[in-house]
């Protein structure tokens, strides 16, 4: 073999070994990427269920505050009728007693 056969060889398993790392570098780097989404994915769908945790939660709160509101405003109207009668029918003895 000549030099120049010899040169030509070498060159072509240094190409040869060359395209094989390239394609070995594109291999990791898909599955890095590959990975990152993946990652990214479920941080995502994590990061939902927790707003609709926190939405539900919410949701029932409000259910709550809005049950308790109109238990007051029940009671409070109830308190104010019971105080209202009571002063109606303070009037109906003073003017019974005054007349009688």
């Amino acid at each position: 073999m000549t030099d120049q056969e010899e040169q030509s060889l070498k060159e072509a398993k240094r190409k040869e070994k060359r395209a094989t790392e390239e394609i070995e570098q594109l291999a990791r780097e898909q599955a890095r990427r590959k990975a990152n989404l993946a990652r990214e994915q479920a941080i995502e769908e994590d990061q939902k269920e927790r707003e609709t945790k926190r939405a539900e939660k919410r949701a029932t709160e409000e259910i709550r505050q809005s049950a308790r509101d109109q238990a007051r405003r029940i009671d409070t109207l109830t308190r104010e009728q019971a105080i209202a009668e009571a002063q109606e029918a303070r009037k109906l003895k003073a003017k019974k007693q005054s007349r009688g």
